[in-house]
């Protein structure tokens, strides 16, 4: 590491000059230092921890506007906003006592602040509060928020669904990079792997303000790991064990940070063997193997910082057709699919004394492969000719989809009490087809999109905020030929029909807007009050889609003729609390013009039921409602409970299809804070009830209830400078028989993951 900022060090030395250094004291209510606290600044991904006396020193700190983030467990966070500017600046802080929870910086929303000062209600969580789950995958984990569900096929594939949206409809970002991988399709998951991320920030509800088309429906944002703090080194190795799919999940990094460099390195390997139902039958080709590296660069130059993150994921994933041998092979057989993915994001903030930009790009490359049993691979030797599919000559279906993106975001300097921004957004996408069947075309994508926000604080209490936004959609495809027949009574003899699908060359322009307030209701309840509309124009499949997807087993024909979906949704969102407990209510009404949905029309074509791509005005309402008891002076009891309900209906008062099933999800949990060696332990019980799902559309069927049980307990220790975390989770206690109605095996009657043994453990040097 030392060679690494040596030759860092050398290419910029140049640029570099003294900064402003920013010390100060952490004490608590009773004038005692806090030793441990975390302070941090996040727009420059520098930070330390206090002292023992509560001291601390941060180092390079740019000329401009700034915030300092101070957190410590059982304290509330405190944000500080101050100008850079000395050589020295001195920041002294008193925390206050909090039963509760730290609170959160929002890095998804415009201005960068704690979750208590924003006027959108953002839910965000550490990765590390969600591998307490459990879950496999990192879509299985975001299960465990409030209105959030996952579109699964197996374990290896998962799609999240934010209130019923899923797929295009709820954009991606990771890395700080809108996450582009071919998500329109059912059966292609998040193609991410929870290794190397910090948090994730959910937003609930139209954000094509900020982040234009895709974000219709909500927006998952996924925070990459944070840099070591400044003149320190870490080495950490995770390693997780899964009894249902006799699987593993190993990873281990390593980041290092000087005053003004940032290094990070992180590799993961995960494989499973098919899963395993509550009635002791494997379920054929659930298995799956990801490989995941992630790596970080960072440095501080004059009035520049600049974050280089990039992300490589390859993972072959099987895809199941039913119950058939049973083995606990960890690779792959016929049909499955191969995927690989470069992200790379390049993040540059310029600081002009009190205003500041920021120029964001980023590349994502994604390679998708499906191969089949007609393709080339007969029966054992199918293994042997994985080199061969390594260079794509026998994937039946081989789309190479690249995308780079560009942000520009002006921060005006602060007036008074009002904040505002503007910028522009966009990306230059191309699709290529290279295997033997073509479900989308080749085609061309342009976005453009112009916007501005701005937030007023008139106090404390009463917080405004109103954004508007322009884009532009560019579309142009390729027009190709394909060969089909109608039934499987085919003659052999007769010449296949030649289908040609048109090119087509769209445009696509709309503008969005969005309104909230902030304010305490009697003085005591915290109201948010958002309106905003959102957008989404439609994606390749829909357009131009001729042809089985043999992930779905469906027969998909797109129309060139589509509109852009149109919404807008009111949210309301009520939250009380005290030292002994918190409650919310969110409620939701969305409606959106011009749906697109798919519905079948009862046509077999080469053998696979024909699905056609319709538009139809929908509604969407329901809530997420919750309580959190943690009575005083019992600060290490937790019982909390919620209750999420999305109902969806099209314009004829037909049902949509794909909607969760009402859940109720309740959680007894005891934290308590060790010493010396054991420095904290945990230990929760967990009841989730899925309510029976009789609001279903036309093509499928009713799902009943079920309830899971689950288990956890673990904790951190410490053996002089090594740190260890140590868990063991239980999920599916009872090993509960039971199919989730978003499960896309639901059709033939498979039931999903019975009894899940979990161990973890980690190591920080």
């Amino acid at each position: 590491m030392k060679f690494v900022h040596l030759i860092l060090l050398l290419g910029f030395s140049s640029l570099l000059y003294a900064q402003t250094t920013v010390s100060g004291i952490i004490t608590n209510e009773n004038n005692m230092p806090v030793f441990g606290a975390e302070i941090y600044i996040e727009q420059l991904h520098i930070g330390t921890t206090s002292n023992a006396d509560g001291s601390y020193t941060l180092k390079n700190i740019p000329k401009g506007n700034q915030t300092l983030t101070i957190s410590f467990i059982g304290y509330d966070t405190e944000n500080r906003s101050f100008l850079s500017g000395g050589e020295k600046t001195e920041i002294n802080i008193v925390l206050s006592p909090s039963i509760f929870h730290m609170d959160e910086v929002i890095l998804s929303a415009p201005f960068g602040k704690l979750q208590s000062e924003n006027v959108m209600k953002i839910e965000s969580n550490s990765i590390e509060t969600l591998q307490k789950t459990g879950a496999p995958t990192l879509a299985e984990s975001l299960t465990s928020i409030p209105g959030v569900e996952q579109l699964s096929t197996g374990t290896g594939i998962g799609k999240p669904v934010i209130r019923g949206l899923s797929g295009n409809r709820v954009l991606i970002y990771t890395q700080g990079v809108r996450l582009e991988n071919q998500q329109w399709g059912d059966e292609h998951g998040l193609g991410l792997n929870g290794a190397g991320f910090e948090s994730v920030e959910v937003i609930r509800g139209p954000a094509s303000l900020l982040y234009g088309s895709d974000a219709l429906g909500g927006v998952l944002y996924i925070n990459p790991e944070k840099f070591a703090y400044q003149n320190e080194t870490d080495v950490s190795i995770n390693q997780d064990f899964y009894s249902n799919t006799l699987g593993s999940n190993t990873s281990a990094g390593v980041k290092t940070s000087s005053d003004v460099f940032k290094v990070l390195l992180r590799g993961t390997y995960t494989t499973h063997s098919d899963y395993e139902t509550g009635e002791g039958e494997r379920v054929t080709n659930t298995r799956f193997n990801e490989k995941d590296f992630k790596a970080g660069f960072g440095v501080n130059i004059k009035n520049v910082v600049s974050e280089l993150r990039y992300n490589y994921v390859d993972s072959k994933i099987g895809i199941p057709e039913g119950i058939e041998e049973q083995t606990e092979s960890k690779t792959p057989e016929l049909p499955y699919q191969k995927l690989q993915s470069h992200i790379l994001g390049l993040h540059n903030h310029f600081f002009l004394n009190e205003a500041k930009i920021d120029v964001n790009l980023g590349y994502v490359y994604n390679n998708r492969r499906e191969f089949e049993d007609e393709h080339g691979h007969e029966g054992e030797d199918h293994d042997e000719e994985d080199e061969e599919d390594e260079h794509g000559s026998d994937a039946a279906l081989d789309m190479d989809l690249s995308t780079f993106t560009y942000e520009g975001k002006y921060y005006f300097p602060k007036k008074n009490k009002l904040e505002v921004i503007a910028g522009l957004q966009g990306l230059i996408q191309s699709n290529k087809n290279s295997g033997e069947e073509i479900l989308i075309p080749d085609a061309n994508t342009k976005d453009i999109g112009f916007f501005t926000s701005g937030i007023y604080e008139l106090n404390k209490n009463n917080i405004f905020q109103v954004g508007a936004r322009f884009d532009h959609r560019s579309l142009e495809t390729e027009a190709y030929t394909l060969e089909h027949h109608e039934d499987e009574d085919h003659d052999e003899d007769h010449e296949d029909e030649v289908e040609i699908v048109e090119a087509i060359d769209r445009n696509y322009e709309n503008f969005t807007f969005s309104l909230g307030y902030k304010t305490l209701l009697f003085k005591a309840v915290t109201t948010r009050i958002n309106l905003a509309s959102g957008f989404r124009a439609p994606n390749l499949a829909e357009l131009t889609s001729y042809g089985v997807h043999h992930g779905t087993n469906r027969f998909e024909i797109g129309d060139p003729d589509l509109e852009s979906e149109q919404n807008f949704q009111t949210d309301l969102s009520l939250e009380y609390g005290n030292e002994h407990f918190e409650i919310f209510a969110n409620g939701f009404y969305n409606k959106i013009n011009d749906y697109i949905f798919l519905t079948p029309t009862g046509e077999i074509e080469d053998d696979a039921s024909v699905f056609i791509y319709e538009q139809s005005d929908a509604d969407l309402f329901g809530a997420e409602f919750g309580i959190h008891l943690h009575p005083h002076p019992l600060d290490w009891l937790h019982l909390e409970s919620t209750f999420s309900t999305v109902t969806g209906k099209q314009a004829d008062d037909k049902y949509l299809p794909l909607i969760p099933a009402n859940k109720w999800a309740n959680v007894v949990r005891a934290e308590f804070n060790g010493n010396n060696f054991l420095e904290d332990y945990y230990f929760s019980f967990e009841v989730d009830s899925f309510f029976a799902q009789n609001k279903v559309s036309d093509f499928e069927t009713p799902t009943d209830a079920y309830n899971l049980l689950g288990l956890s307990l673990g904790g951190n220790m410490k053996f002089k400078k090594v740190g260890m975390r140590a868990n063991l989770n239980i999920n599916n206690l009872l090993d509960e028989s039971y199919i989730s109605h978003l499960s896309a095996l639901k059709v033939d009657q498979i039931q999903n993951p019975g009894r899940n043994i979990v161990l973890g453990l980690g190591f920080v040097f």
